[in-house]
């Protein structure tokens, strides 16, 4: 792996680290989050392909890039509102470990990254160390049967959020379309699931203003500069030619890191001395892993 791909590959780290913060510090509900981010990141997309010159893809390619927008937004539904229940600095870890056994495994065995026995062992290692750093941050040192209760409702919907993290991932891959290319019909997907979903919203609840109609709702285009950010460098990174799917992702996913210790800092999502040495040494041991895969 050279530096070049190696500083795309860590794009991520600050884009994603910082999305999950400053979307929970603008404030709102997951409709308003999804709708900012994903409004944010379309506009974002359009002014890159208008410069960049990227042609819209077609066909097949076309399909599977709006599907993998799609499962992006659906499954970013879910975290937003895993975040009510535990906190941003408790969900990321979480999903970053479901999405790592998602994503990883199929650019493994379906798309062929880390062709040798060499380059599974050592990426294997590393899954294994950071599902065990993600646990780590997630230890509670005075549990409560209410926080159990919750901890275990957002472990559940995190895991069928990744249905939707997979296909995001995926279906580029599976479509062999450049990042480049895919990034705009993507938000597009994303943009497609926010609006039907504020729609719904504004139908089904009455009592509270329809989300496409909240000032809250645009001020979340901010976070949507960041996840545009992250999206862009992780796609670059993702590719055969960069870093594969599977080392690509694991190096996003440093990401973890930032967005847990701003989400206990910037959000007061407080823990206990115990608990911070044990998520510090989790995210150590996250980091510690990403950096073997750069040698894969």
């Amino acid at each position: 792996m050279n530096a070049i791909a190696l500083l795309i590959g860590l794009g991520p780290l600050i884009g994603w680290g910082f999305f999950p913060t400053i979307a929970s510090k603008i404030g709102g509900r997951p409709a308003n989050q999804i709708i900012g981010a994903t409004f944010g990141t379309f506009v974002c997309a359009l002014i890159l392909a208008l410069v960049q010159g990227t042609p819209l893809p077609t066909g097949a390619s076309l399909f599977w890039s709006i599907v993998s927008g799609i499962g992006w937004a659906s499954a970013q539904i879910i975290t937003f509102y895993s975040f009510t229940l535990i906190g941003s600095s408790r969900a990321m870890p979480i999903t970053t470990a479901f999405q790592l056994l998602g994503a990883s495994l199929w650019g493994v065995f379906a798309l062929g990254d880390w062709p040798s026995t060499t380059d599974k062992i050592i990426g294997f290692v590393a899954l294994v160390l950071i599902i065990i750093g993600a646990w780590m941050t997630t230890w509670n040192e005075h549990k409560s049967a209410e926080s159990s209760s919750k901890l275990k409702k957002a472990v559940i919907v995190l895991l069928i959020g990744e249905i939707g993290y997979w296909a995001y991932s995926a279906a580029p891959q599976a479509a062999h379309i450049d990042g480049m290319q895919s990034f705009l019909p993507q938000s597009i997907g994303m943009c497609i699931v926010a609006i039907v979903y504020g729609i719904y919203l504004g139908i089904k609840d009455k009592s509270e203003k329809p989300p496409l109609l909240e000032a809250v709702s645009y001020k979340q285009m901010i976070s949507g500069v960041f996840f545009a950010f992250a999206a862009l460098t992780y796609l670059i990174s993702a590719q055969p030619n960069m870093n594969g799917l599977a080392t690509g992702f694991l190096l996003s996913q440093t990401s973890v890191v930032l967005a847990t210790l701003t989400g206990i800092w910037m959000l007061h999502q407080t823990k206990t001395r115990k608990e911070m040495i044990v998520t510090v040494f989790g995210l150590i041991l996250i980091v510690g892993a990403a950096a073997l895969t750069v040698i894969v």
